[in-house]
């Protein structure tokens, strides 16, 4: 049954007024509307705007009667379609009823009207309406349901490619240091005791930090995933905090010979936060900026105070990040394409997990500059403490 807030409309057409309020109450029921028209004219002004499910039209009326009435509609694409149904006081002769259906008219009632008659052959059409109402629904729907498990079958693909490109990625991260590792182990057998050992336990101890970091971003993403990482929050001096991140990157920056340029407050600024989770997203995103930077770059980190919010700015003159990847740049395995030889490879968490302990800190984080060859600038709000 359609919805009476979605009615079916009915159009009858006859030039006395008595007549259309008796088909009108003969003819109601739930669900369905009536408009009415006294002319033929009046008539098709209604069928530029509406859709009927039935056009019951008097065959007698001055100007424009039923039959050249039914011809016009069905010369009419909008109109055309609508079911006629002829109401006549006189009896129709063989050729009167041959035009009238001709004209495209599916019926002829003549009055007086058997009530009982009307109302079966005007709820056959109600119901026609309602079905075919219902299956333009469903197949609207259906459509619908088509484009959204196409869009999720294209997602899952995407995702099927990021996965396996994460994981080819992280292969060759690991297997690096890795490499590293045994070969300094069988270089200490032969050297152990000369002045290369601590060179070769130098290197060694770089190595099995970086997979220690790898597995350990990797862990810190499974375990926000998973809700099981909690804050360790304490009243913290923001700029201490940011020492020890800037320590924590300074072998990147010093690998890439880049120079670290300081613009930060002299006024301190307290926060409560987890300090080391604090730490881990300012050398993050200065790791990211010496990896993302040709060799000989510059990277920034600002800090001030805006009200009640600490802002930090990590800044870099590197290969920068194309418009079409801005958007996805804090998704996880999403990683920046680059061409030439500048930046290094990364895993794509680097961004999705600063991005989440910055949330869980009840922060924020924007890319605010970007552009290719010219750098990035990337933007940390954390709410401060009274």
């Amino acid at each position: 049954m359609t919805p009476p807030d979605h009615p079916i409309r009915f159009l009858l057409v006859d030039d006395l007024e008595e007549n259309l309020l008796a088909l009108a109450s003969l003819l109601k029921r739930d669900g369905l509307d009536f408009h009415t028209a006294k002319s033929g004219e009046e008539a098709l002004e209604l069928m530029l705007v509406h859709d009927y499910a039935l056009a019951l039209l008097d065959v007698q009326m001055p100007g424009m009667d039923g039959f050249e009435l039914a011809e016009i509609m069905r010369a009419n694409d909008r109109s055309r379609h609508i079911p006629i149904i002829f109401v006549t006081a006189s009896t129709a002769g063989v050729s009167r009823r041959f035009r009238g259906y001709e004209a495209g008219a599916v019926d002829f009632i003549q009055k007086p009207i058997e009530a009982d008659v009307l109302r079966s052959k005007a709820n056959v059409f109600f119901d026609l309406y309602d079905q075919r109402r219902q299956i333009v629904a469903q197949r609207d729907e259906l459509a619908a349901q088509r484009d959204e498990l196409s869009a999720l079958t294209e997602a899952l693909q995407s995702a099927h490619r990021q996965k396996n490109r994460f994981l080819a990625v992280l292969g060759h991260e690991l297997r690096n240091p890795i490499a590293a590792l045994a070969a300094g182990v069988q270089l200490l057998e032969k050297r152990e005791g000369t002045d290369a050992a601590h060179k070769i336990r130098t290197g060694m101890d770089r190595s099995l930090k970086h997979v220690t970091r790898l597995i350990e971003d990797l862990l810190d993403i499974a375990r926000i995933d998973q809700g099981k990482i909690s804050l360790k929050q304490e009243r913290i001096h923001l700029q201490e905090v940011l020492a020890f991140a800037v320590e924590t990157a300074q072998p990147a920056i010093e690998a890439g010979r880049h120079s670290l340029r300081l613009s930060i407050t002299s006024e301190p600024i307290w926060l409560e936060a987890d300090p080391a989770r604090v730490a881990q997203i300012i050398g993050n995103l200065l790791g990211n900026a010496a990896k993302y930077t040709p060799p000989g770059g510059e990277i920034g980190l600002a800090l001030r105070q805006e009200g009640d919010w600490a802002i930090m700015e990590v800044s870099d003159n590197g290969i920068g990040i194309a418009p079409e990847q801005q958007s996805r740049i804090f998704e996880i395995f999403e990683q920046v394409e680059r061409s030439g030889p500048a930046g290094q490879d990364g895993l794509g968490i680097g961004l999705a997990l600063v991005r989440q302990l910055v949330d869980l800190h009840g922060g924020t984080i924007a890319l605010t500059r970007s552009a290719p060859t010219e750098g990035s600038t990337f933007e940390v709000r954390l709410p401060t403490s009274a």
